[in-house]
């Protein structure tokens, strides 16, 4: 088993003027059936040609923190709490549980590296699709 990027996560003050401004500088568009609009907290973009995708998200953080830029993974297989496990045997240290912070069926995992940077297990596809959410989780 492993995971993929879903997408990559930068934390920010206003996600809305920071996703406008990198729209035109990476081609990247709003997603299709999602539009990013002023005063929303995450604003997702993506790359209409291989699909890599941004999200903004803001934070209460007064000084943004020195990592700013992570990654959210997906599992290829199996669920995120199998992924998680693997991780874990694999070295990686947990920051952070939000599952279920939402509701059942909800949420991510904040992990670190061996060397503390952070990144995000989110519910596989599968998961998210029989909870009726077709979108990843956001962190």
């Amino acid at each position: 088993m492993t995971s993929y990027i879903s997408h990559t996560t930068v934390d920010c003050h206003n996600a809305y003027e920071l996703s406008e401004w990198w729209k035109p500088v990476l081609g990247y568009t709003d997603l299709e059936g999602d539009p990013n609009l002023p005063g929303h907290e995450e604003c997702m973009i993506r790359d209409p040609e291989t699909g890599h995708q941004l999200l903004f998200i803001e934070v209460p953080d007064e000084t943004l923190p020195a990592k700013r830029i992570h990654f959210d993974l997906m599992p290829r297989e199996g669920t995120r709490d199998e992924e998680l496990a693997r991780l874990l045997e694999h070295g990686a240290t947990v920051v952070d549980d939000l599952r279920e912070r939402w509701g059942p069926n909800t949420g991510w995992v904040v992990l670190a590296d061996p060397e503390d940077n952070q990144f995000c297990i989110l519910r596989s596809q599968a998961e998210r699709e029989a909870a009726g959410r077709s979108q990843p989780d956001e962190s």
